[in-house]
């Protein structure tokens, strides 16, 4: 007889994993070529961009009590299938004589390409399978790939640390997603959607590896050093603002006047988020204080405010609230490129940036992520795709072998501390 936590997912799973692998093998074999004319100068950028996909995202999402083997689990996965499918999905745009030419900034783009299914993985955490997860990594970095080209080559806007193209994309993407996989089981709150004492510290240990290593997201892909030095200085005073005003409204929402562990992981870097279009451009580290500012503001608010409005009036179950980490403060990012733009002539290898394309690129963004999700996510709800049913959401042993747990005498109350992710914020 099955286990009640059978998804009959041994070789759904390990058959679309071996044969998407033998797909990308004979790709790579075809089509992929060393970049003979490439420098190392980019490999420390690349170092920092890789240790925020495979850490900083993966620790950020393991907040969850009973869900860290697949937080960080199908994190690894993702970015390890995606990175492989972005490389081949960029590259066919900026081939050179039938060939793709990788070299160290081929990778940092791979690495970004991956990081719009990540942020899509933080809307759906706990509530789809790993075989669903790899379809939506194919499927949105396929589309994030085609809507990139549209932006940079088409429109020629500038996004040198995507706050459109990835995190605005990545997070509409997941929200379209998880509308149309909307479990009603799941409306009064999961029991396993909360968080203990120690699974938000590991949550703030993504939290920091993403907040330090931000400036080289936001600088890595600049064209010129100069443009990275602007890049780094403006990401590096915006989450500064960003945090100083985040710890600042946290205690202010709070009617106890107390901070919110919720917050303090999320809202912190929502400053990199928005800076990003406009960081490699002359806006004065005075406007980047002020972008970091007005983004922290925004992410409170919006996890305070929207998420519960979106989860009971919308129907839209956003498990990490990437919403008000992503997709706010990307559109924030979008509007600044606008405004930037409009007052100062910003020109870079020959092109004239100006606020129509920029308004146009954000808003094609935004159109492209929504179908694009709405489409993903009727794919994503064939039946048999290994979905848990909404009594086994937020659990690791669905599908993970996982230690058993330690005896009830042997567990410390003061040390587990259970608390509510939406009741932190309210």
């Amino acid at each position: 007889m099955p286990s009640a936590l059978d998804t009959n997912m041994r070789f759904k799973f390990s058959i679309l994993a071996l044969l998407l692998e033998v797909i990308i093998i004979v790709l790579f074999g075809i089509f992929v070529e060393y970049d003979t004319s490439a420098s190392l100068s980019l490999y420390p950028f690349f170092q920092d961009v890789h240790v925020m996909i495979f850490v900083g995202f993966g620790f950020l999402m393991t907040f969850l009590k009973k869900y860290g083997f697949s937080s960080v689990g199908i994190n690894m996965l993702i970015a390890a299938f995606g990175l492989q499918w972005g490389t081949l999905m960029q590259g066919f745009w900026h081939m050179e004589r039938g060939k793709i030419h990788v070299d160290i900034k081929s990778m940092i783009n791979a690495d970004f390409s991956t990081a719009t299914a990540l942020i899509s993985f933080g809307a759906v955490l706990g509530k789809t399978s790993p075989v669903q997860m790899m379809i939506l990594t194919i499927l949105e970095i396929t589309i994030f790939a085609c809507n990139e080209h549209l932006v940079t080559k088409t429109l020629q806007a500038t996004d040198v640390g995507g706050s459109m193209t990835i995190h605005a994309f990545g997070a509409y993407f997941g929200l379209a997603v998880t509308l149309v996989l909307y479990r009603p089981g799941l409306k009064n709150k999961h029991e396993n959607e909360e968080s203990t004492y120690h699974s938000d510290i590991f949550a703030m240990i993504g939290t920091l590896f993403l907040w330090l290593f931000w400036p080289s997201f936001n600088s890595a892909i600049a064209s010129e050093t100069i443009y990275q030095t602007n890049a780094i200085v403006n990401t590096y005073y915006s989450l500064a603002a960003c945090t100083v005003v985040t710890f600042a409204l946290s205690s202010l929402v709070d009617q106890r006047g107390k901070f919110s562990m919720v917050l303090i992981q999320n809202a912190t870097l929502a400053g990199g988020v928005a800076v990003g279009t406009c960081a490699d451009l002359s806006i004065h580290p005075f406007a980047a204080v002020c972008i970091g500012s007005i983004a922290g503001i925004i992410s409170v608010l919006g996890y305070h405010f929207l998420t519960p409005l979106l989860a009971s009036k919308l129907n839209i179950q956003d498990t990490c609230g990437v919403h008000n980490l992503h997709g706010l403060p990307g559109i924030l990012g979008g509007i600044t490129g606008i405004v930037v733009t409009a007052i100062k002539a910003e020109i870079r290898q020959g092109v004239h940036f100006t606020p129509g394309m920029q308004a146009a690129a954000l808003g094609s963004t935004i159109a492209i992520a929504l179908a694009g999700g709405a489409l993903t996510g009727s794919i994503l709800k064939l039946p048999f795709l290994g979905q848990a049913p909404d009594q086994n959401c937020f659990d690791d042993s669905v599908y993970w072998e996982v230690p058993e747990e330690e005896k009830p005498h042997e567990i410390h109350p003061n040390n587990y501390d259970e608390h509510s992710r939406f009741e932190a914020t309210m």
